[in-house]
């Protein structure tokens, strides 16, 4: 699997745990609204790295590359986190 594939597919999921919340974000109490916000400035500086790295290849390096994926990873658990406190 090459890196942009690898970035896409982490990108899709975090997209769709995302969107999942998003839904459901009208039943949020103001807590959890607090963290939706939090989670989406890291989303804008998470899809910015990641364009960054796209445009950047061959020569981004593996710092950034962890970073990103780190992010990522964050992310994705961040909105998990609020679609189960959502259910």
């Amino acid at each position: 699997m090459s890196l942009q594939d690898e970035f896409n597919k982490l990108s899709e999921k975090v997209r769709q745990y995302r969107d999942e919340a998003k839904v459901q974000m009208h039943l949020a109490k103001e807590d959890v609204k607090d963290e939706w916000d939090d989670l989406e400035q890291n989303w804008d500086k998470f899809r910015s790295k990641l364009d960054q790295i796209f445009h950047d290849a061959e020569d981004a390096s593996q710092e950034a590359r962890e970073t990103a994926r780190k992010m990522g990873e964050e992310l994705k658990s961040g909105y998990q986190n609020i679609r189960n406190k959502l259910k």
